[in-house]
């Protein structure tokens, strides 16, 4: 089985990783009739064209940091920055493999039997955050009137943020997408006229913890989709350095090991090889790849220049709050 991780010890850029495991991956397909991993060869080269061609994503960074630049006036009391990344090789390759195996099981549990080779290549239709940008936001204390708090201020601030981001974006060439969460709560602070498009998890927060506003666009300039999120620093610093890092981590492990136990061994192709790529790519020890631009001592020490495993930083921006010496009145 032709799999990512034989390719991290060469000392090879990503760039020819992605080139030479796309290429093995795709005479392997036709050697052995795979329809699925001619979709998982598609899937490589678009990152592999993500990491190459700069211009667009020039043109797309250039129309975000215009809402940047507004809310720099509009809400100068606030601290938030603006990050945006292509999504990592590796968080990539993961993703793809664990759609694979999270379909396939759940319509066994569901069906009794297997999803069909066609069904499952559309489950691989799903991919929105390849780019992905994230607004922080952050309400200096000294900002505070008597009698307010400040997780309720900043989430004013936040849903007020949200409900300018589609309007403002769909008129540098965005188109919203309507949300796939279904059956989900509602809050007042976000418009009714924009709330089709978010997938809250902050009143429908995460079984773990995790909250932040999601929303999909499609970029008809750049001709590819965009996933924003935005939270709070409170929100993000529980996603990043929190228990709902930790916790979701050893959530999704227990959830994998589960799938593998009521799928048996040998049924089902599709399932077994995306199973067995997930677990590789969980067991890596970063430590001992040799790939060009990455270093690692361990699996928590890392310095990655290339976006093999946390991704490729393509828009840091970042506002400081004025005013953070004056009491406000």
């Amino acid at each position: 089985m032709i799999k990512l991780n034989d390719y991290l010890y060469s000392g090879d850029t990503v760039l020819k990783i992605l080139q030479r495991y796309t290429e093995d991956l795709k005479q392997s397909a036709k050697e052995t009739h795979n329809q699925i991993d001619f979709v998982h060869c598609n899937f490589l080269f678009q990152i592999s064209e993500l990491l190459q061609h700069n211009d667009f994503l020039t043109s797309q960074s250039q129309r975000i940091r215009e809402f940047y630049k507004l809310m720099a006036n509009e809400y100068p009391f606030l601290a938030f920055t603006f990050k945006g990344r292509i999504k990592s090789l590796i968080r990539a390759e993961s993703k793809f493999n664990g759609y694979i195996v999270e379909y396939i099981s759940d319509y066994y549990n569901e069906h009794g039997h297997y999803p069909s080779t066609a069904e499952v290549k559309n489950c691989l239709t799903c991919f929105r955050d390849l780019i992905a940008y994230r607004i922080v936001i952050s309400l200096p204390k000294c900002h505070l009137k008597e009698g307010e708090t400040l997780a309720d201020e900043e989430m004013k601030y936040l849903y007020d943020v949200a409900n300018q981001l589609p309007g403002f974006l769909e008129e540098r060439g965005f188109t919203a997408e309507l949300s796939t969460l279904t059956g989900e709560k509602k809050t007042p602070l976000l418009k009714e006229s924009v709330s089709p498009y978010y997938r809250d998890y902050i009143v429908n927060a995460e079984n773990y913890g995790y909250r932040s506003l999601h929303i999909t666009f499609y970029d008809n300039i750049a001709r590819c989709y965009v996933e924003v999120q935005l939270r709070t620093k409170e929100m993000d610093d529980f996603a990043e350095i929190g228990p709902a890092n930790h916790l979701g981590y050893e959530k999704r492990q227990e959830s994998e090991r589960a799938r593998r136990d009521a799928i048996p061994k040998g049924e089902n192709i599709y399932f077994d090889e995306a199973y067995e790529r997930g677990i590789m790519l969980q067991q890596l020890e970063l430590s001992k790849l040799d790939v060009n631009m990455f270093g690692a001592v361990n699996n928590s020490l890392i310095n990655d220049g290339c976006g093999l495993y946390r991704g490729r930083l393509i828009l840091p921006y970042e506002h400081l709050s004025r005013f953070q010496n004056d009491l406000v009145d």
